[in-house]
């Protein structure tokens, strides 16, 4: 239960920074903001505040933020229907399609003859007499459809829609910027807290193991891997998850002379490991706070090198789509993370985050990067998709990531609990 609790309180976090990358430039193009929402399915929690809803609902496994526009307008006043309005200002503010509670100012009452509440924002009442009564509508108007229902009108200027495509384009892509950004964040802290890691001395080189048989002794220190530079635990354990046991050039420095060993990594769940344990005292030194932001943005590039080579490998088909792992092989790697430390959380946040980033570019449907692909379309068209068809495209590709999900959520548990 408390892998779960740290689990879904990482969760969440990731997502509001997600979240509230869209919400902030989508108000900065000047987008009405309907609801901000962690999670998904129904409302357990939910505070209007200005112009926006802000929600917490059921399932702890994404959230959105819904801005007027990106879907069909829903908010309508059918002709012949009998509402009381208040006015301000000579402009008609809340709009009530029921009999409202006393008002301390004067209500309008009368059938709907015609209303636009997008371009023209007025409703034209026909009063008990018969005669017709053209209203202004506030940009801001309520329309109250019933006492919990209550939806803001939303003028085309005000629409997703009537944005340029610089604009919709940002408000999209600010959502996987802000958790690449935090992920830099994180490791930037994390390097203050651990120091830099830009040795690999061996402490102990365990009997038997691939580097045991290939002559690498305690005291030796790892310097390279098939020719490529390696200075730290991941760039290590990475080099050797590509070998995929295959024998490796494991070069080592052994006091003022350089040698090479021809290594077999042999794998220990989904990684592979060549038998030799570090100095960890040895291994980092102290960060000033200018090498921890360098460190910051270097960690950040060099996963997001081998997150990016990992989903190529997946799709051609060098990774076996059994790697992947889902809400229950996260629940638990970050579980495990949060007992051993500040630090290993701080971590696993990080990738976690920077994996959020980057799968929401990817140009699947439903996905942001699917939205971004539509935009520049738009751009390179100069006139917009075909909204329906749109949503078709992201509610088929949210129907398959939602089947993948299942797919996933089954390997981890096999994977966690049965193997």
């Amino acid at each position: 239960m408390q892998q779960v609790i740290v689990f879904i309180l990482v969760l969440s976090f990731l997502v509001f920074i997600h979240e509230l990358g869209h919400f902030l430039f989508a108000k900065r193009a000047g987008i009405l903001v309907r609801e901000f929402a962690i999670g998904f399915g129904p409302k357990i929690f939910g505070k209007i505040h200005g112009e926006t809803m802000y929600s917490i609902r059921a399932l702890p496994l994404g959230g959105f933020v819904r801005m007027a526009g990106e879907d069909a307008e829903l908010v309508e006043l059918k002709t012949g229907t009998l509402v009381y309005a208040t006015q301000t200002a000579d402009k008609l503010d809340h709009v009530y399609l029921y009999e409202p509670p006393q008002q301390d100012q004067a209500v309008v009452m009368g059938r709907v003859v015609e209303a636009d509440l997008e371009k023209e924002l007025y409703i034209l009442l026909e009063d008990q007499d018969g005669r017709e009564h053209h209203y202004t509508l506030h940009p801001q108007a309520m329309i109250h459809y019933d006492q919990k229902n209550v939806v803001q009108i939303a003028p085309l200027d005000r629409q997703f829609g009537s944005k340029t495509t610089g604009q919709k384009a940002m408000a999209i892509f600010a959502g996987p910027l802000f958790n690449i950004v935090l992920t830099v964040i994180l490791f930037t802290v994390l390097t203050l807290m651990s120091g830099i890691e830009d040795r690999l001395p061996v402490d102990e080189v365990v009997a038997n193991s691939p580097a045991a048989k290939a002559g690498i002794q305690a005291g030796d220190l790892i310097t390279a891997v098939d020719g490529k530079e390696v200075r730290n635990m991941d760039q290590l354990r990475y080099a050797l998850i590509e070998s995929k046991g295959r024998e490796v050039k494991v070069t080592v420095k052994r006091g003022e002379q350089v040698k090479e060993f021809g290594v077999t990594p042999q794998k220990n769940g989904e990684l592979y490991q060549i038998g030799v344990q570090f100095i960890h005292d040895e291994m980092r030194r102290e960060a000033s706070f200018g090498e921890a932001i360098g460190a910051g943005f270097t960690k950040t590039y060099d996963w997001t090198v081998m997150i990016v080579d990992s989903l190529g490998k997946l799709v051609t088909g060098q990774m076996s789509v059994e790697s992947l792992g889902g809400p229950v092989q996260m629940g638990n790697i970050t579980g495990k993370a949060a007992e051993s430390g500040i630090e290993p959380l701080i971590q696993i946040t990080a990738l976690l985050s920077l994996n959020l980033g980057i799968f929401n570019l990817l140009p699947i449907p439903a996905l942001d990067g699917s939205r971004l692909v539509f935009i520049g379309l738009e751009a390179i068209r100069r006139r917009p998709i075909d909204p329906t068809k749109e949503s078709m495209v992201h509610f088929v590709g949210f129907a398959l990531l939602m089947m993948l999900m299942i797919f996933v959520t089954y390997n981890d548990i096999r994977k966690i609990f049965f193997s």
